[in-house]
């Protein structure tokens, strides 16, 4: 079904939207390929001088090697406008217990993420055990998370996505590895990442941006819409990834607007000059 764009009429009562969050896959790139549209929402975010920031719950990838495989797909996205799950993990525990240490279950994005933010990882008594994606699964540092989280350390993940895509099929994900770890402790995780408006509110600190003039963008309800509801910022849906307009219906809340494509947003952020 063809989805009307939706916009409700409270709209000139908002001030204009000056910040946008956009998610990545679905949203700007699908399959290593720039979507219609996604090149010229970001050269009108950049023609209007507004400050922005592309998001992903993918914690596998630096911003550095993100930023390059953004262009390889005709995107041309600084590392600083990426914002992963893995940076915000580690902004959160910068915030909450800064200098600390941590036994990190990860790849290079959340290693470095951590390590930048100034805490120390080590495998004897750290505060915090923190998990996100990997290539593959050591069962030696699972057991050994598992032992230090019934020693007292603090159980931190950062997404909750238990699947994932691959060209070969679906993948275990992040919140599926949490959830082993969980039936084997009894912890559950404090997740970080969408839908978490955690992750929203600590990347509109990081451009300097409020929740009432700021946008998030994405393909999802259940991560992309419930991470911007939840954190006061209008939300909009586009139905170029995983989400259907019939979906919609099935939850408790509702985007701000609906659109077929990035690029039906461009004369939103050029009306906001």
């Amino acid at each position: 079904m063809t989805a009307p764009t939706h916009e409700p009429t409270a709209l000139a009562d908002l001030p204009p939207v000056t910040a946008w969050l956009s998610d990545m896959d679905g949203v700007l790139v699908k399959e290593n390929r720039a979507l219609p549209g996604a090149n010229e929402f970001l050269a009108a975010l950049r023609g209007n001088r507004f400050p922005f920031l592309v998001l992903t719950n993918n914690s596998v990838f630096t911003n550095r090697d993100l930023s390059a495989r953004l262009a390889n797909s005709g995107l041309d996205i600084p590392e600083e406008n990426i914002w992963t799950s893995a940076n915000a993990t580690a902004a959160f525990l910068q915030q909450q217990s800064p200098g600390s240490t941590a036994f990190v279950i990860g790849e290079a994005g959340l290693t470095t993420a951590i390590h930048s933010a100034g805490y120390v990882m080590t495998e004897t008594d750290p505060e915090y055990v923190v998990l996100g994606e990997v290539r593959s699964y050591d069962f030696r540092a699972l057991t050994l998370a598992i032992r230090l989280i019934e020693g007292g350390a603090k159980f931190i993940a950062t997404n909750p996505d238990v699947s994932g895509p691959s060209d070969e099929g679906t993948l275990p994900a992040c919140g599926a590895i949490a959830a082993m770890i969980t039936a084997a402790t009894g912890q559950k995780p404090y997740f970080v990442g969408k839908p978490n408006p955690v992750m929203i509110r600590a990347g509109l600190n990081k451009i300097g941006a409020h929740s009432e003039s700021a946008a998030m963008v994405g393909d999802r309800m259940d991560t992309d819409v419930r991470a911007g509801v939840e954190a006061g910022l209008r939300t909009h849906l586009v139905l170029s990834g995983s989400t259907a307009y019939d979906d919609i219906r099935s939850y408790p809340f509702r985007p701000f607007g609906i659109h077929e494509g990035i690029g039906d947003l461009i004369e939103l952020v050029e009306a906001a000059h």
